[in-house]
């Protein structure tokens, strides 16, 4: 159910919402079952494209991260967003009895996991891991990713669209803060805690 949804959501969004609202899941099972495996995309693919292929700028020379280190940096990747699904979902569940939804954990965590899907999957680019690419999927996934916010929280929350409109923007608010948050924290991590190490293409 949980594939059918994950392609149901970028086919025909508003439909397949009103489907996710009338389905209830564990928080265990969203975290295990859903964004367990959401998440190991975008890790395991930059994992592999960075120590098979490396990073390039512009298409020019290639450097590659070595196994170890680049299998620090996945791990420690993957479990950020375990923690950054966590966070926003705790946000959201704080934020919406001020537009005056009524729903629980379970429900904001599937609206986090299901709108952040398009960005999960554009991990995938992850296995050719040239800058100007990664660059253009990752903000094409950001646009629809927001789409999804727009029109999958006044059906989940089931509050009017014109307050759903300001919910949506202080939920992207907080989801964009999220995201500078985690490349900052990855910056700190890879040069300090987690230092990167690199070798010749």
């Amino acid at each position: 159910m949980f594939f059918q949804h994950m392609m149901g959501i970028l086919y025909h969004p508003k439909a397949e919402w009103n489907q996710i609202k009338n389905e209830h899941y564990s928080t265990a099972h969203v975290f295990l079952q859903q964004i367990s495996l959401l998440a190991a995309i975008p890790a395991v693919s930059l994992y592999i494209g960075t120590t098979q292929i490396g990073w390039s700028i512009a298409g020019g020379e290639f450097v590659k991260l070595q196994s170890s280190s680049a299998f620090m940096a996945a791990v420690a990747f993957y479990f950020a967003m375990w923690a950054a699904c966590g966070f926003i979902a705790y946000s959201i569940r704080w934020m919406e009895k001020t537009y005056g939804g009524s729903i629980s954990f379970e429900d904001c965590l599937l609206l986090t996991t299901y709108t952040a899907t398009p960005m999960f999957l554009a991990g995938i680019v992850g296995l050719y891991p040239m800058l100007w690419l990664n660059v253009m999927v990752g903000l094409a996934a950001v646009c629809y990713s927001v789409y999804l916010l727009y029109t999958g929280v006044p059906i989940i929350m089931n509050i009017p669209e014109e307050r759903a409109f300001m919910f949506s923007t202080s939920v992207l608010t907080v989801g964009l803060c999220v995201l500078v948050g985690l490349i900052v924290t990855s910056v700190i991590l890879w040069s300090t805690v987690i230092p990167l190490s690199y070798i010749a293409g």
